[in-house]
């Protein structure tokens, strides 16, 4: 079968892009080897986020006596009816999903795995289909690292259908899928242990934010455990026996539930990429230009796949990158846009363009405006002063090179310095603007008074 355009996988970019094609005419092929709705739908956004809210309820109606609150009797968790709230959420989506490509006499739906015949051919279930313009869309999945071949470990998606609390809840790994289960499941009454095998959570991350990270986990009654080398696991009596160490006299933890969070990769491997002239780098991930094309001329690569963002919101951005250069007058490219995302702990930690220690490996002269979250008097009235804020400013131009946010509301307010920051315009511009008392982000315009030189 022969079609104006084929898109294989039905995540951000995918169901946006296929509406958009469909709508001008194209006859559009959509396939899906899965649900609908890809990462964020089904085990991503939606999901991990209606957790974190339960979990942050059960947190304030445990925690408000310092603001004159006292709750008599104990709080009660039931993961069985959350999971349920999560689920109707889920297919809530779907059908939505479900409905548009349905619903549209230019789309059709194709169940199963696609697999590339040549650059201009796909088979699925052994009927093949054919076109000019075909969209990668295949997101990716948690990477499983050896020493875990024999227990029954969980990932970020098995997690999310357990209908008990974990008794003892060991997360290998200490990216922001590990600190988001941590904090909720230690939020619903699970014991929890990370193992990390650097010297720091969230690696990304400057090492002061880092270290107040792993300190607002530990003030919580979480057990981190850094440079812990050498994991791996095997069946106990009464459960999982998680070993750790092992060089410097090996050491173990009991656990009851075991969470993998150590990463990331891409669904490309069983694509059949090697029938085409798309190519990978060394870690899968498809090659793409500054308009997201592949090193096939009529093959495009949009999410997670790419390499170029694992967020819903840059997904979402590659659709647009796409559109516009089928659709749109004005034109967008991958160079256009700004690193940003949150990690949804509580507090959050919010980011966008460089971090220091970027800035220095690169050797940029760059100025630094620093506010701790306790300087803050809505943070204070709030009772919710961990974290800090952090500006950065290119020191010849007074143009905002980045920022990261730590503390309450902080996935809300960078968007502050993220507008700046697509604006093109100079720090002082933030500095001298007034913004509304009392709030957190009054204090951005204060904060920029004096930044100092980075050394």
């Amino acid at each position: 079968m022969k079609f104006d355009a084929i898109i294989i996988g039905t995540g951000q970019a995918g169901p946006s892009l296929a509406n958009s094609l469909a709508n001008n005419g194209y006859k559009t092929a959509v396939i899906e080897k899965g649900h609908l709705g890809g990462t964020c739908v089904n085990v991503g956004c939606t999901p991990t986020k209606a957790y974190v809210a339960s979990a942050r309820r059960a947190y304030i109606a445990s925690n408000s006596e310092d603001l004159g609150v006292s709750i008599e009797g104990s709080i009660k968790i039931d993961l069985k009816k959350i999971k349920a709230r999560k689920d109707e959420m889920i297919k809530d989506s779907r059908e939505g999903l479900e409905g548009m490509f349905t619903n549209n006499e230019n789309i059709t739906l194709i169940r199963g795995k696609a697999s590339f015949v040549d650059n201009n051919t796909v088979e699925v279930e052994g009927k093949r289909y054919e076109s000019d313009k075909i969209y990668i869309n295949v997101g990716g999945r948690a990477r499983i690292p050896e020493g875990f071949e024999n227990v029954n470990y969980l990932t970020n998606t098995s997690i999310l259908e357990l209908e008990e609390i974990p008794k003892h809840l060991v997360i290998v790994g200490g990216g922001y899928i590990g600190m988001e289960f941590a904090q909720v499941f230690k939020r619903f009454g699970s014991k929890v242990s990370i193992l990390e095998s650097g010297d720091q959570l969230l690696k990304r991350e400057d090492d002061d934010i880092a270290e107040e990270i792993a300190e607002i986990l530990k003030d919580s009654g979480i057990e981190v455990l850094l440079n812990s080398q050498c994991i791996e696991a095997e069946k106990d009596k009464d459960g999982i026996k998680v070993n750790y160490n092992c060089e410097v006299g090996e050491k173990s933890l009991d656990a009851s539930h075991l969470l993998l969070a150590t990463g990331r990769i891409p669904n490309t491997d069983d694509l059949g990429l090697e029938n085409t002239d798309i190519e990978v780098d060394e870690r899968g991930f498809i090659k793409v230009d500054n308009e997201l094309k592949t090193t096939s001329d009529n093959v495009w690569a949009l999410g997670d796949c790419n390499g170029e963002g694992a967020f819903t919101h840059t997904a979402y951005n590659d659709f647009q990158i796409v559109n516009s250069h089928l659709f749109e007058e004005r034109k967008r490219y991958l160079s256009d846009r700004f690193t940003c995302y949150a990690a949804f702990i509580d507090p959050p930690i919010a980011r966008v363009g460089m971090n220091e220690k970027e800035i220095k490996a690169k050797g940029i002269k760059a100025k630094v405006a620093v506010r701790p979250m306790s300087k803050i008097a809505r943070a204070k009235e709030m009772g919710e002063t961990k974290g800090k804020l952090k500006i950065f400013i290119e020191s010849e131009s007074n143009k905002i090179l980045g920022a990261t946010f730590l503390g309450t509301g902080a996935d809300e307010y960078i968007h502050t310095v993220i507008d700046q920051m697509y604006a093109g315009a100079p720090y002082s511009i933030m500095r001298d603007a007034i913004h509304i008392h009392p709030t957190i982000s009054e204090l951005i315009p204060t904060m920029l008074e004096n930044p100092i030189d980075i050394e």
